[in-house]
């Protein structure tokens, strides 16, 4: 393979993919776009997901043992105050005697409450919370698929769609790993009409977005509990994941979209231990009666109603645009180039939203190849290409979510609806906690991995004269290895 065929192989490592790894340059070969259309082809499964609950089972899991553990505190502080009510001295009747009394009886009654407290946290820690595991377990399985990839061109897929359909983990926690695979994964090279259904209807999104109990006004909830309409779910799904923000719609398009989706909720946990946790339509949520959006009438009266105008907000023009502008901002530059994005946004109406061949119109387009490798990766993807590099293919979850957390993106806990943002300016400055990580992980694998292997190997020596100087000159392993790692070759792409 020629220099010239090496050096785009790795851009498409970087671009597109999650980086290179040992053997990934052989596998994208001297036909780097074909590499990546064919990998689209591959499913996008992953091997060990069967062992994993579902949505719906995980919050089931963790609704139940928060009832568990309200249970055992409230024995605990019942058994207390049996304890204290048997060990409560008799009352006195001279009257010195009595106030002494009184008074210290108020003391330790004070004292005989933090203890009960004390009994009942205890008895509720027993019995540990099981989304936290479930998270983990959901994290591992992510980022290894992503660390075995040959290219990852559909991983990035999947982190895409799933961090502009966000939800997140400080608000579903035991959802937020099965939500991506079922609604974003299963759905992220098929059409956007289908992705939109799934992540919209799945119960972790109504739950984030505080769907759950948004009832219309005449609806029978409405009337009989005096509770209101949530319009935060119509708004998002209009302004983050279609339209985009100033394409026409208006606040009353809002109103009436927030009332056709209302009804849109999950079964309670309680009321169903085999359902609880599933997406369901409660007609007494819903808002009666027809509803104008965007300028078109609506006259369903059940989660149809809801899917219908998703349906028409998946094929209007401005979410081809919008989508398309995404994508290549992610993928190719802050600011993505105007033709590229209108090839994109074509084939997006051309086709009704068939997100694979929009995926091949960007990466067959010259406009995605011509700029140099200059758009700073977002700190998921640099800590993924930078254990890649070493051939590493398992993590430790725990250590690799906190160094996530330390970069300034918390897996699946995004600080707003919008998701993580994807321009230079927001990342920059933050580098410098990269060195930090850097540092940490070269020490850690000091004894296995070697930084000149990394850069001949694995990068076919396509890295910047300045870098294998450095790393040449470098004290130790470790600070070789470092300087790699914090080194332009690794934060860019």
């Amino acid at each position: 393979m020629s220099n010239s065929a090496k050096t785009e192989a790795v851009l498409t490592l970087h671009r597109f993919g999650m980086g290179p790894r040992p053997g990934s340059i052989a596998a994208v070969g001297t036909d780097p776009r074909g590499a990546l259309i064919a990998e689209l082809d591959r499913p996008l499964v992953l091997s060990a997901a069967a062992s994993l609950p579902t949505s719906a089972k995980a919050y089931r899991t963790v609704a139940d043992a928060n009832a568990r553990r309200t249970a055992r505190a409230k024995q605990a502080q019942q058994q207390a105050k049996k304890q204290q009510m048997a060990a409560a001295p008799a009352a006195s009747s001279d009257q010195g005697q009595a106030q002494a009394q009184t008074e210290g009886q108020a003391q330790g009654y004070s004292e005989q409450k933090d203890a009960a407290e004390m009994a009942a946290k205890q008895a509720a820690d027993a019995i540990p919370d099981p989304g936290r595991p479930i998270y983990l377990q959901e994290a591992k399985l992510r980022t290894e698929a992503a660390l075995a990839a040959d290219i990852g061109f559909a991983e990035r897929l999947v982190w895409f769609w799933s961090n502009h359909f966000c939800v997140s983990a400080n608000r579903i926690q035991s959802m937020s790993g099965a939500y991506e695979r079922e609604a974003v994964r299963a759905n992220a090279l098929g059409r956007f009409v289908d992705l939109l259904q799934a992540v919209e209807g799945h119960p972790a999104m109504l739950f984030y977005l505080d769907h759950l109990e948004s009832m219309g006004a005449n609806s029978t909830a409405g009337i009989n509990r005096s509770r209101g309409l949530n319009e935060n779910f119509a708004r998002e799904i209009m302004e983050l994941h279609t339209l985009g923000v100033r394409t026409g719609y208006t606040q009353d398009d809002v109103i009436s979209f927030a009332n056709v989706l209302t009804g849109w909720t999950l079964v309670p946990p309680g009321a169903d231990p085999q359902h609880g946790g599933e997406f369901t339509f409660n007609p007494r949520l819903h808002e009666p009666g027809g509803q104008t959006v965007l300028g078109k009438r609506y006259e369903q009266d059940d989660a149809e109603q809801g899917r219908a105008v998703l349906r028409d907000l998946a094929a209007h023009p401005a979410t081809a645009t919008h989508v398309a502008t995404k994508l290549a901002r992610h993928f190719v530059a802050d600011e993505p180039p105007p033709a590229l994005v209108e090839q994109m946004a074509k084939t997006f109406r051309d086709t009704e939203g068939d997100l694979k061949q929009v995926a091949i119109t960007m990466v067959s387009s010259d406009d995605a190849w011509r700029g140099p490798p200059s758009k700073l990766k977002r700190p998921g993807e640099w800590v993924v290409g930078m254990v890649r590099a070493t051939g590493i293919t398992q993590v430790d979850p725990v250590r690799f979510t906190g160094g996530q957390e330390l970069l300034g993106e918390a897996l699946w806990r995004p600080p707003a609806p919008k998701g993580y943002p994807d321009d230079e300016a927001s990342w920059i400055d933050g580098v410098g906690r990269r060195l930090d990580v850097a540092n940490y992980f070269a020490e850690r694998i000091t004894g296995m991995a070697d930084p000149q292997v990394i850069i001949e190997d694995v990068f076919a020596s396509q890295v910047a004269p300045e870098v294998k100087q450095a790393v040449g000159r470098a004290e130790s392993r470790q600070q070789a290895l470092a300087l790699l790692f914090m080194s332009a070759d690794f934060q860019r792409r």
